[in-house]
């Protein structure tokens, strides 16, 4: 098991221009972590590939490993051709995570303001051979694919696992973020129970939760599929229960990358520092618990 950071949990610093993508990697290794993922978001390795090298040759001097690679991607409500488009994207991508040097990667699979589980099952074929071939093409390489449950329309746990049985490739996982469930209404405990089998890759990310029937809580606060209201918090401060669902990852078997997201506030590196310190205490308690 590693502990790491999402470059994505920096992003505030990257866009302000106060870190570059290699002074983050090498931020993330100064706290602590043991691994770096690499989200491209405020900058783009398609259009500048020469920060791939400056990104590995950062890690190999803090001496952290990268874990996986990010990308958005969205296989409905599109053209033949679009669709079509969209995949060969999303293969230079994987072209991308290959030059990297990770063996994981993350990317979207779909997008629908109808989020009905009559439209999920209408657009489930045509998604999952898009992931097919794109899973397909990544095993060349030695490349696990996966999705991750965001994006309300794919964020439920028994969304994420009709997909991935309907691609049907050894090398298509989920990215699982324990946080995203609470987007879905779930229980995050529940649907980590359910899904973390399937995991290639895990999200540690916390939210405080307000119910909708106390009002807008006002700036900063984001519905969930259900009305309620969710803000990004510093992992082990928000409102999910962050030990049992350690708990639960430990008891799994589970023992890849856990990759800390931030999304709070508070000032970016802080709220990494102080959340990856609660995330290695927190997982070292639930050593002790299971012993």
């Amino acid at each position: 098991m590693k502990i790491g950071v999402s470059t994505y949990s920096l992003l505030g610093a990257i866009r302000s221009g106060e870190l570059t993508v290699p002074e983050a990697i090498a931020y993330i290794a100064d706290i602590g972590g043991e691994h770096a993922e690499i989200v491209p978001i405020g900058f783009s390795l398609t259009d500048n590939p020469e920060l791939i090298g400056q990104i590995r040759r950062q890690a190999e001097a803090s001496g952290i490993e990268l874990s996986n690679y990010a990308v958005g991607a969205n296989f409905c409500g599109l053209s033949d051709d679009e669709y079509e488009a969209e995949i060969a994207r999303v293969k230079k991508e994987v072209d991308v995570a290959r030059r990297l040097g990770v063996s994981l990667m993350r990317h979207d699979a779909a997008s629908s303001a109808d989020l009905s589980i009559r439209n999920f099952l209408r657009e489930l074929p045509r998604v999952a051979e898009a992931c097919r071939r794109i899973a397909d093409y990544a095993a060349r390489f030695g490349i696990t694919t996966s999705v991750e449950n965001h994006g309300y329309f794919t964020q439920a746990s028994d969304r994420v696992q009709m997909l991935i049985h309907a691609v049907d490739r050894p090398n298509f996982r989920t990215t699982l973020d324990v946080g995203n469930f609470l987007c879905a209404d779930e229980s995050p405990s529940v649907a980590v129970k359910k899904n973390i089998g399937y995991a290639s890759m895990v999200h540690i990310k916390d939210f405080y939760w307000r119910p909708a029937a106390r009002g807008n809580p006002g700036e900063g606060w984001f519905r969930t599929a259900h009305g309620h209201y969710l803000r990004g918090a510093i992992a082990g401060n928000g409102d999910i229960d962050l030990p049992d669902v350690l708990r639960i990852i430990r008891k799994s078997g589970y023992d890849g990358y856990l990759s800390l997201e931030f999304e709070g506030l508070e000032e970016c590196k802080l709220g990494v520092r102080i959340g990856l310190d609660n995330l290695r205490r927190m997982w070292k308690e639930t050593e002790a618990l299971s012993k």
